[in-house]
């Protein structure tokens, strides 16, 4: 997000969320974060996800 200078309000709606959902993202406590959701962050910072198994 500092990279791309966007605020937690900019990266919300570029993952087409609200600010809620993203501060929850970010929370450390909160271990339900879905496949779905981090892909739309890394979209939403021009980036992708990867997930790999080794």
């Amino acid at each position: 997000m500092k990279e791309n200078g966007l605020t937690k309000t900019a990266m919300a709606e570029g993952m087409h969320t609200s600010r809620r959902q993203l501060d929850q993202l970010f929370d450390p406590a909160i271990q339900s974060v879905t496949l779905d959701t981090l892909k739309k962050a890394a979209n939403a910072v021009g980036r992708t996800l990867r997930i790999e198994l080794v």
